[in-house]
């Protein structure tokens, strides 16, 4: 298993200015993280992993909404039931990090990545921090940059 030292070395060899910020509980939910955080949740970036047939994709949004199926079965042109939310094993699998702490980058191999525009709306958000007690503090931009992800929109509609 990949831990927040991981996460930072990975920062580190790519130049990315981030900052990981340990946490005195665990924070395994969007409210939970901007809580200890003191930030709105939309400032917390969630990193959901899909498996979309036989492919893994990560989808990126901002707060407590949650991410449209649709959307990521539309992107890759499939049906919605072909895209499923991974296990918790396929999670640790293929990220390496605990589901509630997955980073939005720094896997074993670089994942195919969607973004939702809301979250290039901040300055600053904060994602997982490879640990239910880690948070990291980066630019939206340098997501964007480091896992090349496609901007699509994500979130279902209220």
């Amino acid at each position: 298993m990949r831990t927040p030292e991981d996460l930072r070395a990975f920062l580190e060899a790519r130049g990315i200015q981030g900052e990981i910020i340990f946490l005195e509980q665990e924070t395994l939910t969007v409210e939970s993280a901007a809580r200890a955080l003191g930030v709105a949740p939309e400032q917390i970036v969630k990193s959901v992993l899909f498996t979309v047939g036989e492919r893994r994709v990560v989808a990126m949004a901002c707060g407590t909404q949650l991410i449209d199926r649709r959307a990521v079965a539309a992107h890759f042109g499939v049906g919605r039931k072909r895209v499923r939310l991974a296990s918790p094993e396929v999670v640790l699998e293929t990220t390496g990090y605990p589901p509630g702490g997955v980073p939005p980058f720094g896997y074993p191999q670089p994942l195919p990545a969607l973004l939702d525009p809301g979250v290039l709306a901040y300055d600053v958000v904060y994602a997982g921090g490879g640990a239910h007690n880690a948070m990291l503090r980066l630019s939206p931009q340098d997501i964007l940059r480091v896992t090349n992800a496609v901007v699509l929109p994500l979130q279902e509609e209220s």
